[in-house]
């Protein structure tokens, strides 16, 4: 029996002539219901601080899509340069519980002297110290996710407690680039903490990489749940896979951003092709990142050709079992650093984390 695809998709526009980026929300929920029809693990949407006139807000784009959507990932890009890591880590929470435990966050880092000079605060710094402060940010998050106990709510309306003090925690985080005492002001995410998405090229695993890739490869090693990988080939997915995989371990998913160009109507070529790097067989990978072209024409042209094709193949899921973006990558909820291990028969059940 084949091992079933993890497949996600970019809903970001092509800014090209005589057709710009999208500025509205209900766009890009037509587009994320288009890739839950599709049973996809989660969608994307970039963002940075670039002078982009195209681009909306990721985070708050994919906070309106999420009551307007039931199942599928939402995994914004939010950058962690000229960013506090407590506001980073309170919006991604908020995404997560306005998505009932759907939430993903795709780190990205601020490279330019123009996003630099928007802020006015430092100048640029190297990309290797960018990623760096970003392996930072994501601890901080973490720890900040961590800092509220699962049942740290206790809402006695008798004695007037809304949380029991004893169950926040300080995270003391000191680092070169911030301290961080917390507790979070939030509670606990639904997913205990949101998944972490990190972009790798393989080249960033070449014995010549550059010090930015390899600060960003550290970065994924050492925090992510999920890697965006981009390789050029077959083989060249396959070896930086494995590198991947022998100093991440097996925990980690690996996704190949794929080219998923389509048609409106069928085009036995071009779904034979997609088709063709889907069901290969020894790539090293746990799935792919879908990049359309034209993410309408293309989501749909996946919902009803490619993902028929998948799941007649035993390669796609026919429907969605979970209801959380962990439970679709086949992912564990985390227990919080600072609670006390409980036993199994103690153990909430997931879903209970998830609906109050």
């Amino acid at each position: 029996m084949p091992r079933p695809l993890h497949l996600s998709a970019a809903l970001d526009s092509p800014d090209t002539p005589g057709r710009p980026g999208r500025f509205d929300a209900g766009h890009y929920t037509v587009l994320a219901r288009l890739a839950e029809r599709a049973t996809l693990d989660f969608v994307t949407l970039d963002d940075s601080f670039a002078a982009v006139p195209s681009r909306p807000d990721a985070l708050a784009t994919l906070s309106r899509t999420a009551p307007l959507t039931g199942r599928v990932g939402l995994v914004p890009t939010v950058t962690t340069t000229h960013t506090e890591p407590f506001h980073t880590s309170i919006s991604v929470n908020t995404l997560d519980w306005v998505s009932e435990g759907r939430a993903g966050w795709l780190v990205g880092v601020s490279t330019t002297e123009a996003e630099a000079r928007a802020f006015g605060r430092r100048p640029v710094a190297p990309e290797d110290e960018l990623w760096a402060e970003a392996a930072d940010a994501v601890e901080v998050a973490a720890r900040l996710w961590d800092s509220w106990e699962d049942d740290a709510e206790i809402r006695d309306t008798a004695t007037g407690r809304f949380i029991d003090r004893d169950k926040l925690h300080y995270v003391d985080f000191e680092g070169p680039h911030f301290s961080v005492r917390g507790p979070s002001i939030t509670p606990r995410p639904p997913q205990g903490r949101p998944v972490v998405v990190v972009p790798v090229t393989a080249a960033d695993l070449a014995p010549d990489a550059s010090p930015g890739g390899r600060a960003r490869v550290a970065t994924a090693i050492r925090h992510a749940d999920v890697v965006l990988l981009d390789a050029s080939d077959r083989a060249t997915r396959l070896s930086a896979a494995t590198e991947l995989r022998l100093r991440a371990g097996e925990g980690l998913r690996i996704l190949a951003r794929l080219d998923a160009t389509l048609s409106a109507l069928p085009d036995r070529a071009a779904d034979e092709r997609l088709l063709a790097e889907l069901t290969a067989t020894g790539t090293g990978v746990d799935g792919f990142h879908l990049t359309p072209a034209d993410p309408q024409r293309d989501l749909a042209a996946l919902a009803d050709r490619i993902a028929p094709a998948l799941r007649a193949a035993g390669l796609l899921r026919t429907d969605y079992t979970g209801r959380t973006l962990r439970d679709h990558l086949g992912l564990a909820r985390p227990a919080s650093r600072y609670a006390a291990p409980l036993s199994p028969a103690a153990a909430t059940p997931a879903l209970a984390e998830v609906t109050r």
